[in-house]
């Protein structure tokens, strides 16, 4: 029996569940980290939003992008001891209709194009593909709003499968109120990380260069973070149907 935590990007899971990924390969669990938004994106120019996007990850085009990114993904998972696998559904910045016209330029936090009504079921399709039927999948409450995040757990909930949900961090982290709402109905239990087990998730957060000034602005104000989140709990929740 495997485990596999469904990321909407290369760093959700590890943000998310780095210390308890750590605890779980430690103990000889296999544990991998399959990441829906990690495709190529396709030719043409990018928004001024995506470009915008890119100064602040200090990035330069799409394809060195996505190239570096799976990179730091790969550095990431081995601090916790996780294998990765990358789909290839692009991030919603890159992604464009048939006729080519990029889908969302003014923000990531937003309504759902209906153009994309159909790709939580091709993605549903991309997982059922490579799920073994005693794989424990854990997947993202979505906290926050993000539309890849949605889309991540919309694509998850269409398997039909018994579920452990994950609060996506940093967003729990800024609007712990956020919370509530998407966990209503759904019991939690606690799983314990130590402290090495934070030093381990730490890491693994830390090799995510391009994206710490954007979700923390510097990796001391990360790690200060992080901490302080272990700190009130020694662990993480998962949640799951009652």
């Amino acid at each position: 029996m495997g485990w596999i935590y469904v990321s909407p990007h290369f760093d959700d899971a590890v943000l998310s569940c780095g210390g308890l990924i750590w605890e779980q390969t430690q103990k000889g669990i296999p544990v991998e980290i399959w990441t829906v938004c990690a495709g190529d994106a396709p030719p043409g120019p990018l928004s001024r939003m995506a470009k915008e996007i890119h100064k602040e990850w200090g990035t330069g085009t799409a394809e060195e992008t996505v190239l570096l990114r799976r990179g730091e993904d790969r550095e990431a998972a081995s601090c916790v001891g996780a294998g990765v696998f990358h789909f290839d559904t692009p991030d919603c910045i890159y992604r464009r209709s048939p006729r080519g016209i990029l889908l969302y330029t003014a923000g990531v936090f937003t309504p759902w194009n209906p153009l994309e009504k159909d790709l939580p079921e091709e993605i549903a399709a991309a997982l059922t593909a490579k799920l073994l039927p005693d794989d424990v999948l854990v997947c993202p409450l979505a906290i926050g709003g993000h539309i890849d995040h949605m889309l991540t757990r919309r694509a998850v909930e269409n398997l039909g499968r018994p579920l452990l949900y994950y609060a996506d961090i940093p967003y729990l982290l800024y609007r712990p109120k956020s919370l509530a709402p998407v966990t209503a109905g759904l019991a939690a239990e606690m799983h314990p990380i130590s402290g090495e087990g934070l030093r381990a998730w730490l890491a693994g957060i830390a090799a995510y260069r391009s994206q710490i000034t954007m979700l923390f602005k510097t990796q001391r104000r990360m790690r200060g973070a992080m901490s302080r989140y272990w700190e009130s709990r020694h662990g993480v929740r998962l949640w799951f149907g009652s």
